[in-house]
């Protein structure tokens, strides 16, 4: 089976460097590009092979935590890092708290980032020891403890907060009619679409729509 990753940063130079990295050293078959977090989704939603992906904060369509929650909520045994020239203790502890596995400043020379990839790739929470403790982090933060991944849900087909998206979906509502009725950001509902196509098997608002409405009449028959 193939081992895909995903590299999303608008940087084109730093995203095709991070990318031979991951095929050279880290043996990715395929690492898809991205410039943006639109397309970094598309590229989850296309393919079950991902199981790395790193995103930088201050991409086209980035959140920043609420779009990094929402990524590790549909995808939770993918290894998920921050990779942005940001060393904020803000950003850092946003992260962390959003579930991502790693944060890795590009500041780092290539051979620290490498052991960084090596400690997310392989199981481990990274921060770099320095920024962890100028930043006066917890020790979990540093690459020295296992994160076990997000539970998923085996009994359900969608989560909650996708269901709110798929009622509303169904009312004719736009992405960003839905964001601000749900108080999320534009960019976060994207995510949720995306997973709602991929665990439907639809292509469109309308085939996700049926296929929901398929799935409750058998229910209830």
């Amino acid at each position: 089976m193939s081992n895909a990753a995903i590299v999303a940063d608008d940087h084109e130079l730093f995203r095709a460097a991070l990318s031979e990295l991951l095929k050279s050293t880290f043996g990715f078959s395929n690492v898809f590009q991205a410039g943006s977090l639109d397309e970094g989704i598309e590229h989850l939603g296309a393919s079950d092979a991902i199981t790395f992906a790193s995103f930088d904060l201050s991409m086209p369509s980035m959140e920043g935590a609420a779009s990094l929650h929402s990524i590790r909520e549909i995808y939770p045994k993918m290894r998920l890092a921050v990779v942005t020239a940001s060393e904020r203790r803000e950003d850092i502890l946003a992260a962390l708290g959003a579930g991502v596995n790693g944060f890795i400043p590009k500041s780092l020379g290539i051979v620290e980032v490498s052991k960084a990839l090596r400690s997310i790739i392989g199981g481990q929470i990274y921060v770099p020891a320095a920024l962890a403790a100028a930043n006066t982090l917890t020790a979990p933060a540093v690459a020295i403890a296992k994160q076990e991944p997000a539970s998923s849900r085996p009994n359900e087909l969608l989560s909650p907060r996708q269901n709110d998206v798929l009622a509303l979906m169904a009312q004719g509502l736009t992405n960003k009619e839905i964001a601000r009725h749900l108080r999320l950001a534009e960019g976060t509902v994207k995510v949720h679409v995306n997973a709602l196509y991929r665990a439907l098997g639809a292509h469109n608002r309308v085939s996700a729509v049926a296929a929901m409405q398929r799935l409750e009449l058998k229910t209830s028959a």
